[in-house]
């Protein structure tokens, strides 16, 4: 399987070295180079590539509109993309569309290698014909970026252990840390795998894998979700059925 690829970036310098970090990757083809947003769009529409490693700031438009003009003018075959760029402050924007991934400048070798072993993991799905089309849209989320304390951290789905509601947020714990996110639990519940994350409460969902099991209070009679770590989460009696069934299972 051969991995057709668009490099766009208004310096060359910058194409220049991304053919270099490239060379190694055998089954990667470069089926052109764009130095303007336009010339990027047109080579899109033009050779129909699986993926885009694509610059943030450009002449005339920048990579966002790029990826606008190719969803507009045929969505259903959105290359996928991998964002090239010498500033973080677009990354949350850029996994809000879906991006692939989001290289900060100068990055390495490895890093880039990491970014196109992604992408080719998400064409084989398509080839496999278990995806319908080259659009970036995985099912349910697996990694959320945000900002907190000013970091952007990406966080793996699979280290969340709990999350809990917070009036207008939700603070989403992992093993050593937690963090609140404004966001709202319908939203976030809706993004992630239903077979690994179960909703327990109106303000409660949890990560089946760091659950340990259900208990019920002998004395006030509530029921809760005892997870590997020791923290209880309250259990609401319309969800109670539910997990326990998914449990068995």
């Amino acid at each position: 399987m051969t991995i057709q690829i668009i490099i766009a970036d208004d310096e060359v310098l910058a194409r220049q070295k991304l053919r270099h970090l490239l060379e190694d990757e055998k089954d990667v083809e470069i089926v052109g180079e764009g130095a303007t947003a336009q010339e990027t769009i047109e080579l899109a529409n033009l050779t129909d590539p699986d993926l885009i490693l694509l610059d943030i700031q450009m002449p005339g438009m920048d990579g966002f509109d790029v990826v606008s003009a190719l969803s507009a003018g045929k969505p259903a075959a959105v290359p996928r993309i991998i964002f090239t760029t010498a500033f973080d402050q677009y990354a949350l924007r850029a996994f809000e569309i879906n991006a692939i991934d989001y290289l900060l400048k100068p990055f390495t070798r490895e890093r880039l290698k990491h970014a196109i072993q992604r992408a080719r993991e998400q064409i084989a799905l398509q080839v496999d014909g278990t995806k319908p089309n080259k659009r970036n849209s995985e099912p349910y989320t697996t990694r959320i970026v945000f900002k907190s304390r000013g970091r952007i951290l990406f966080l793996p789905v699979s280290d969340i252990r709990w999350i809990g509601a917070e009036e207008n947020y939700v603070r989403i714990c992992t093993e050593k840390e937690s963090h609140l996110l404004r966001e709202t639990m319908a939203n976030f519940e809706s993004r992630l795998d239903p077979r690994s994350f179960i909703r327990v409460h109106r303000s409660a969902i949890v990560n089946l894998q760091f659950v340990k099991e259900i208990r019920t209070d002998s004395l006030e009679g509530e029921s809760f979700v005892l997870m590997q770590d020791g923290h209880r989460v309250p259990v609401s009696r319309g969800y109670k059925t539910r997990i326990i069934g998914l449990l068995a299972h």
